[in-house]
């Protein structure tokens, strides 16, 4: 995993981690090991730590959901290896915007977009996540019916789930 094709004297820039999650994505040997699916929650992997990167492998399953979250200070990519995933962008007053992502898709965000992942489709979905500088805390967000938005903080270690009022 060390000999990925990247800056590591600093942190990278969002199109540059989305290069990195495309090529970890294309490389099975970097990841496969750690495919496992479960139907009552997602399972993940770190497969790299360092000063600037921190990469996961996530799998995942008919109705698994990140609910919506932010990554603190961290910028970050996500490579579809299989399946397909729908990210949800929180949008101030509207409906959230929402993209399908596909094997062989990919797409970034900044640290400051509140978004969530979901599995879609029928097909079990496995995706690489990048993040720079490495994650250390996220925020989860609640969104009540009278529209306020709460945040809760929780460790990079933490699964993500959707919160309930």
């Amino acid at each position: 995993m060390t000999d990925i094709d990247r800056p590591t004297e600093r942190d990278l820039t969002r199109q540059e981690l989305r290069a990195v999650a495309q090529q970890i994505a294309a490389d099975p040997s970097l990841w496969s090991d750690h495919v496992v699916h479960d139907p009552e929650q997602r399972t993940y992997h770190e497969l790299l730590r360092d000063e600037h990167l921190d990469v996961w492998v996530i799998c995942w399953s008919r109705d698994h959901d990140t609910g919506f979250h932010d990554h603190d200070a961290s910028n970050g990519a996500v490579a579809v290896i299989a399946g397909s995933v729908r990210e949800e962008r929180l949008v101030l007053g509207g409906v959230p915007t929402r993209r399908i992502a596909r094997a062989g898709e990919s797409f970034d965000f900044a640290n400051t977009d509140i978004h969530r992942v979901l599995h879609h489709g029928d097909v079990p979905a496995v995706t690489v996540h990048v993040y720079s500088p490495p994650l250390l805390r996220m925020g989860s967000y609640l969104v009540e019916d009278d529209g306020t938005l709460q945040r809760h903080a929780v460790s990079y270690e933490q699964e993500l789930v959707p919160l309930e009022s």
